[in-house]
């Protein structure tokens, strides 16, 4: 993976600085106005409050504070460290998003204004306003190349240090605002207003401060309110069976038992480990517009891939001249490259290159009128001194020709379905009425992209390639990329289309794509990846931009998403084993010297209700900050069956979370009765 420059501080997930920013978080999120979003916490928060004003009054009226006082301090301490751990998640992101501040500068703008350059500060740039970038420069905003190309140094955000090509009329037109051109010379359309670029929306969004819940949040938000509740009312219950077997409890004792009892432990983490998932997107290069998109990543079935930059390198490269009987190389590639001369797209000019690699130069007629290639017509070429000559798809082609009064040879079909076959795309070529030939062009599939897809089937993803390539061609690729399907001769409407029929059969569709006709599809999907050497229109329709431009990354994300499933999942079951085992470990022990029969279940033996309150409410308070780190770094995410993971869930969390209070509670007692507490 590629170095990232958002990086968390020297030291880790602990580091000083971020150390700092969360315990001052911790106790500013004190504020019940922030408190009342936690239902859990806020209950610990109102049982402190409680047991504060039980200990003035009994400090007040001359009796003993030193149980309740105890109580307060450890029930404020439990609130403090959940607060904590939501303060450090955040911490990490604001680090991210100062380092990433610190590549957005107010760099000198050239404004073309009325046929002349003018330099006014970026700031003043406005959507819509043409500017000029030359080598040596910062682009000064986000925007789309509108004339030229150059190679683009984007390291400031990727943290790639290879330079990349952005050119105009192409799927990698689109710019961002901090990143330096290092050669040529481009001409760039603004499309961001001051505040609203690609950057500042990566700053806010890694500082988490607008992060909303996803859908199996707020589910366990729901479901951990109902067991705070349900809880309430066991505790308030046992005040008066209590009197009514003939024991005694006092009120201290109930509330420090209810926090005990609640799950204080996944209600603390449940907002780092949302916070922390959009991190470990950003630590892979992804930035994800909601907590939303990488959790649903996690669940999903389908992944659709556009062809062209995305499986394969993207640049068609023309790699061989196929003559017709009757036609010389020579002839072929003269005329080819003379109807390549005004074609601006790569495959054009790798057309006059192969030419000149094989010695000819076509002199371009004085009187020579080009044809530019549009995906309307589907063909260029120019006509000159009486000739025209045409390039482009075979069906059009050979259309044209009978249009024009000619014959198509027999042989012309053989030889475009043997480029098709071999994954290549053929353009055929056409000098006034007479067919003659093909120009093979070769778009070489990615290195490891099978390996890759592989690797995605693995974790239950079905991959479909989707590409505006004849279904010849689209076989070719999809076989050698070793994807499970694909789409060939697709439109927007028809990526549109299949995304919609597969969510309607109840699947989660994935869809990667770079071009402004991926936009819609990009939109519509569950989870839409951008590439961001993409155009503007992609990554705006996307909720997912990777910033490597990397197709295989979604193999990240999609882990990402599943290990933020599983840690939510892990640490819910410890935090609801732990509840129950806590439940048979204190309420013995609270009436064992009250109740006699209850003695024989007291097999921890702890020494008195009060030691085994304070022993709970301490082992309660100090488990938070012990699973930080497992909330911040994630449960790790490996393929394999759901019952298997299940299975080592329950073992691992469950298990544990059952064992952990009776070994923690004890030793607490046995440390509180060598101190004398």
């Amino acid at each position: 993976m590629t170095a990232v420059p958002q990086k968390t501080p020297k030291g880790g997930v602990f580091a000083p600085a971020l150390m700092r920013a969360a315990l001052k978080a911790a106790f500013v999120k004190l504020d019940p106005r922030f408190m009342v979003r936690s239902p859990v916490m806020f209950v610990v928060l109102l049982g402190g409050v409680l047991t504060l004003l039980l200990t003035v009054q009994a400090a007040a009226s001359g009796q003993a504070w030193g149980y309740p006082a105890g109580v307060t301090l450890l029930l404020l301490f439990t609130v403090v460290f959940a607060n904590f751990a939501e303060g450090l998640a955040e911490a990490r992101g604001k680090a991210q998003a100062a380092t990433l501040r610190s590549a957005r500068e107010d760099t000198p703008a050239r404004r073309v204004l009325d046929g002349r350059e003018e330099v006014i500060p970026s700031t003043q740039l406005r959507r819509g306003d043409v500017i000029v970038v030359q080598a040596g420069e910062m682009i000064p905003g986000d925007g789309e190349v509108v004339g030229g190309l150059a190679a683009v140094d984007e390291s400031a955000i990727t943290g790639e240090s290879a330079p990349v090509i952005r050119e105009a009329g192409t799927d990698h037109s689109g710019v961002t605002g901090g990143t330096r051109v290092l050669s040529d010379r481009i001409v760039v359309r603004v499309t961001s207003q001051p505040g609203e670029s690609f950057l500042d929306r990566m700053i806010a969004l890694v500082e988490g401060a607008s992060r909303q819940k996803t859908p199996n949040e707020l589910a366990l938000s729901i479901l951990l309110a109902a067991l705070t509740l349900v809880f309430l009312i066991v505790v308030a219950t046992l005040l008066p069976l209590s009197r009514f077997a003939g024991a005694t409890v006092d009120v201290v004792t109930l509330v420090a038992l209810l926090v005990c009892l609640i799950p204080t432990t996944i209600g603390g983490l449940l907002p780092a480990i949302g916070i922390a998932g959009m991190d470990r997107a950003l630590q892979a290069n992804v930035i994800a517009k909601s907590g939303k998109a990488v959790e649903v990543a996690g669940d999903v079935d389908i992944l659709l891939l556009d062809k062209t930059g995305t499986i394969t390198v993207g640049d068609r490269q023309a790699t061989r001249f196929l003559p017709l009987p009757g036609v010389s190389g020579e002839e072929l590639a003269g005329a080819a490259a003379l109807a390549s001369a005004a074609d601006p797209t790569p495959e054009g000019k790798s057309i006059v290159t192969l030419a000149r690699a094989q010695g000819v130069t076509p002199a371009t007629p004085a009187d020579a009128a080009f044809l530019e290639f549009t995906a309307q017509t589907r063909m260029s070429g120019v006509d000159a001194g009486g000739t025209s000559i045409r390039k482009g798809a075979a069906d059009r082609i050979t259309r044209l020709a009978r249009e024009r009064g000619g014959s198509v040879p027999a042989e012309l079909s053989p030889l475009v379905d043997e480029v098709a076959r071999a994954g290549g795309t053929p353009l055929v070529v056409l000098r006034d009425e007479r067919v003659l030939g093909v120009v093979a062009l070769s778009d070489v599939v990615k290195p490891g992209m099978r390996e890759r897809f592989e690797q995605l089937r693995r974790m239950g993803l079905r991959t479909v390639m989707i590409t505006g390539d004849n279904p010849l061609t689209a076989e070719a690729i999809a076989r050698e990329a070793g994807v499970d399907g694909f789409l060939a001769e697709a439109t927007p409407e028809d990526k549109l289309a299949m995304i919609r029929e597969e969510q309607r059969g109840g699947k989660l569709v994935a869809m990667m794509g770079d071009g402004t006709n991926d936009a819609p599809a990009l939109a519509q999907a569950d989870v839409g990846l951008a590439m961001q050497s993409g155009t503007q229109a992609a990554k705006e329709a996307a909720n997912m931009i990777d910033l490597d431009s990397d197709p295989t990354k979604l193999i990240e994300v999609v882990e990402i998403g599943k290990g933020l499933l599983m840690t939510r999942g892990a640490l819910t079951t410890f935090s609801i084993a732990n509840d129950v085992a806590k439940y048979f470990a204190i309420l013995p022990a609270l009436f064992a010297t009250q109740i006699p029969a209850l003695a024989p279940l007291n097999v921890m033996d702890l020494r008195s209700p009060q030691s085994a309150i304070l022993s709970a409410v301490i082992f309660n308070a100090l488990v938070i900050p012990a699973l930080i780190p497992v909330a911040l770094r994630g449960v790790r995410y490996s393929p394999g069956s759901a019952d298997a993971l299940l299975a080592r869930n329950l073992l691992i969390y469950g298990l544990g979370g059952v064992l952990v209070p009776f070994v923690g509670i004890k030793l607490i007692d046995v440390l509180l009765g060598l101190i004398g507490a």
